[in-house]
């Protein structure tokens, strides 16, 4: 049995819901609201479907090329960290990929369900999360369920966009942005603690 608080805060964390509203509003603005609805429905199921197969193959593909799980974890936590550090310190989350918005048609895909919904970060979330040495199956089905529900969260906050940014404003969406990366960081280091100690069997 998984801890289902604390797995959904990490998800929640590292896919910031909050931080893709911004991002959501900027790409659709241009667009009636069935379109809205059809990218928001797009975006969540591609990124969906992308995290699930980082989650499902992503050990698959580490042991094909040798790769000890452990290894990942130390590798996965740095990349995390340094994410973490980028929401803190550098541009949060919205101002970053807002920037990144061009005028091309799959804005479902870029970046709204990457790199925003489904950034690197969840990319390795979802792997590190799904150990088959640490989690049985029904534990890894379990955090597929949360993650999923997670991005039911993303989901419901790209329909309510428009009102969530009435209430929080762009530097409401970036003071969250970054409490996030403040909590994924903290995530990022125990799990390059753990992978260090596996590792060298202490």
């Amino acid at each position: 049995m998984i801890d289902y608080i604390s797995t959904f805060i990490f998800f929640f964390a590292v896919i910031d819901p909050i931080g893709t509203v911004p991002v959501y509003i900027a790409v659709t603005k241009h667009f009636d609201e069935k379109k809205k609805r059809k990218i928001a429905i797009d975006a969540t199921l591609i990124s969906g479907g992308i995290l699930l197969f980082f989650l499902i193959a992503g050990e698959i593909i580490l042991n094909a090329i040798d790769v000890p799980i452990s290894a990942f974890q130390v590798a996965g936590g740095i990349v995390l960290f340094l994410f973490a550090l980028t929401m803190i310190f550098g541009e949060s989350k919205p101002e970053e990929e807002t920037h990144a918005i061009s005028d091309k048609n799959d804005t479902a895909i870029f970046p709204l369900a990457i790199p925003s919904i489904a950034s690197p970060g969840a990319m390795l979330a979802s792997v590190m999360m799904t150990k088959n040495e640490t989690y049985s199956i029904f534990q890894q089905f379990q955090t597929a369920m949360v993650m999923i529900s997670v991005l039911l969260v993303v989901f419901l906050f790209m329909l309510l966009a428009t009102r969530i940014q009435r209430l929080i404003g762009m530097g409401g969406a970036s003071i969250i942005s970054r409490v996030m990366g403040l909590i994924l960081s903290s995530v990022a280091v125990s799990n390059i603690l753990e992978g260090v100690k596996v590792y060298f069997s202490l």
